[in-house]
């Protein structure tokens, strides 16, 4: 076996798995979980998430500081 022919087999592979990827993509089948998955951006949130509040604390201790530090150099 000489490497275009290896190449030739791993191209149609390659070409194999696209097309089933593709079909499974734009089955009929999986038109429920995509269109939900679409419409998550529009989801309301009624909590923060963690990550968030995570990140205004530490900007509220980071501020704090700041100020405290300020007070002690007037």
């Amino acid at each position: 076996m000489d490497m275009g022919t290896l190449r030739g087999i791993i191209t149609g592979l390659l070409l194999i798995g696209f097309i089933g990827l593709v079909c499974w993509a734009y089955s009929k089948r999986r038109k429920p979980d995509f269109d939900e998955a679409a419409n998550l951006p529009f989801a309301d949130d009624d909590e923060p998430s963690a990550r968030d509040t995570g990140a205004h604390r530490d900007d509220a201790r980071r501020d704090q500081a700041r100020q405290e530090q300020g007070d002690r150099d007037s």
